[in-house]
């Protein structure tokens, strides 16, 4: 049974050379190195919805079979393939889904991809993230992870966070980012606070005088509280937000390091965890990483509903904010350990294993 499981997985492993592809042909000029998209004034959405529709189509099928032979039917899973005829025309409609958009994706550079090799997944689901914050759309997202493996990935929309930016937030609402969204008085939550919990302003020799000091989670603790440069700075530092209590329970901490991939465009980023955000809700970028994946970085107006796929690599860092030219490194030594972009293409088009016991459901209630 696992040997008839395996031809069958093989056919559905779609996809995972795009990416690949598009890693490899991305530019190194960014702030990020590793952002530039093949195709970037051209969208490609339809293309991907359809053939990772044509593939999960596929997998209910194989599911069904490997269901018949374990009850008994008559058919005998051993002898494939040949697959069934409908499984079969399944596979072809998915290839044919694949081959639309990685010609839409990646243009003549499609015929490459076509013959990279392809890698398989085992993923199984850690835990369900309920999420339900005020103007979201109440869904569950959940959160994956190979056996054995401490990292894990989700896939989300992202919403775009402006905080540890020195013009974030302006007494006046002028900033980058709406006031609302750090808190009100008397609980500021994106802001630097005195001792009696009034937000600081930059003075003269600071670099935005007369905004407020933007704080993060992840700050250089060698500076003093009321220093902008305490902060990562979410316009120049590509970074992810994760809720602070689902991160902990993973064992995930301010620092460590991730990477994010906009399966839209292709376009992809090396980025940090800097910052704690809402117990209700994930799916959470600076601007600079906003910028890096092609999503529309403006933090009041911007984002993606949909097609972000973040891994998260927990116990990585040291508790400390990093130069780009480290995120970089760090993160993709850290990518290539894992498996690379082929392996985690391939877990993004799996449906999750359902979780096995001690796996649960969170829930910030």
């Amino acid at each position: 049974m696992r040997r008839a499981s395996s031809i069958l997985l093989a056919g559905f492993f779609l996809l995972s050379s795009i990416f690949a592809r598009a890693q490899q042909s991305s530019s190194n000029s960014g702030s990020a190195g590793n952002q530039s998209s093949p195709t970037s004034t051209q969208d490609c959405s339809r293309y991907f919805d359809e053939a990772r529709e044509a593939t999960r189509t596929a997998q209910v099928e194989r599911r069904a079979l490997v269901t018949q032979a374990e009850s008994g039917g008559a058919l005998q899973m051993s002898r494939l393939p040949p697959f069934p005829a409908d499984l079969q025309q399944e596979l072809i409609v998915a290839k044919e889904k694949e081959a639309a958009f990685n010609q839409c994706a990646l243009g003549p550079a499609a015929l490459n991809a076509a013959q990279a090799p392809r890698v398989g997944c085992s993923n199984e689901e850690l835990l369900t993230f309920q999420m339900n914050h005020e103007g979201d759309e109440d869904r569950e997202i959940p959160i994956w992870h190979v056996p054995g493996d401490t990292a894990f990935f989700y896939e989300s929309g992202m919403t775009i966070d402006a905080d540890g930016a020195p013009n974030a937030y302006h007494p006046d609402n002028i900033g980058l980012d709406d006031l609302a969204n750090a808190g009100a008085p008397g609980y500021w939550m994106g802001l630097a606070k005195n001792a009696e919990g009034e937000p600081f302003v930059q003075g003269q020799n600071d670099p935005y005088p007369g905004y407020y000091v933007s704080a993060t989670a992840l700050a250089d603790r060698t500076k003093a509280v009321n220093d902008p440069a305490r902060y990562v700075d979410a316009s120049k530092i590509p970074f992810i937000v994760l809720p602070g209590a689902m991160a902990r329970e993973i064992g995930a901490r301010p620092g460590d390091f991730a990477v994010a991939f906009n399966q839209r465009n292709g376009q992809s980023s090396y980025a940090i965890f800097g910052d704690v955000g809402p117990s209700d809700r994930i799916g959470e970028g600076s601007v600079a990483l906003a910028e890096n994946l092609g999503i529309r970085s403006d933090a009041r107006n911007g984002g993606a509903r949909r097609g972000i796929l973040f891994l998260v690599f927990p116990g990585s860092g040291n508790g400390s904010p990093r130069p780009i030219e480290e995120i970089n490194t760090e993160a993709a030594k850290l990518l290539q350990a894992w498996g690379g972009t082929s392996q985690l293409a391939a877990c993004a088009v799996q449906d999750p294993s359902r979780p096995s016991a001690g796996n649960q459901k969170y829930n910030s209630d």
